[in-house]
C-alpha cells in the first residue's frame, strides 16, 4: 500500500484524501472523522517519494446488497488507517490510505452508507454510491 494519504485505484489513478483524524485523547475522540476527497494525484510519484508499506487487516464485510465487500485495518506505528472496497470477486476497486486516522476495526451499514469505526471509537461515514467510492 502506498504511504501517502490518497484514494488509490487499480488503474494507477488516485485522488487526494483529506482526513483530520482526532487523537485518542483529543476532545473529539469518539466522534465523526472529517473526510474529503480532492484532486488527482500522481500515484507513481507518491510511491517513488514515500514508498509502500504492509497493512494489518482488521475486518472484511460483505456489502448488504451482496455486490462486493469492504475491508479495513491499519499500518505503521498505529496512526495509519486504510479502507478498501472490493468487487464481488474480491478484486480491488479502491483503497483509501489515511496517515492520521488510526486503524479501522469495524463497519456497520446505514442504507447506502458504510460507517467505519477506528480503534479510538471515531466514526467515518462514507456514502458508497458517491461516484468516486462506487
Amino acid at each position: 500500500m502506498p504511504c501517502e494519504d490518497a484514494l488509490y485505484r487499480p488503474d494507477d489513478t488516485g485522488l487526494e484524501v483529506h482526513v483530520d483524524g482526532p487523537g485518542a485523547y483529543h476532545p473529539d475522540a469518539g466522534r465523526p472523522i472529517p473526510f474529503r476527497l480532492g484532486g488527482p494525484v500522481d500515484v507513481a510519484r507518491l510511491i517513488e517519494v514515500s514508498g509502500t508499506t504492509e497493512v494489518n487487516p482488521h475486518f472484511e464485510s460483505l456489502l448488504p446488497d451482496g455486490t462486493g465487500w469492504v475491508c479495513g485495518g491499519g499500518s505503521g506505528m498505529g496512526n495509519v488507517g486504510y479502507l478498501a472496497r472490493l468487487g464481488a470477486d474480491h478484486s480491488l476497486r479502491w483503497v483509501a490510505v489515511m496517515w492520521n486516522s488510526n486503524p479501522f476495526v469495524g463497519v456497520r451499514y446505514e442504507g447506502t452508507a458504510a460507517v467505519f469505526t477506528n480503534d479510538w471509537g471515531n466514526r467515518l461515514r462514507l456514502d458508497l454510491t458517491e461516484p468516486a467510492l462506487a
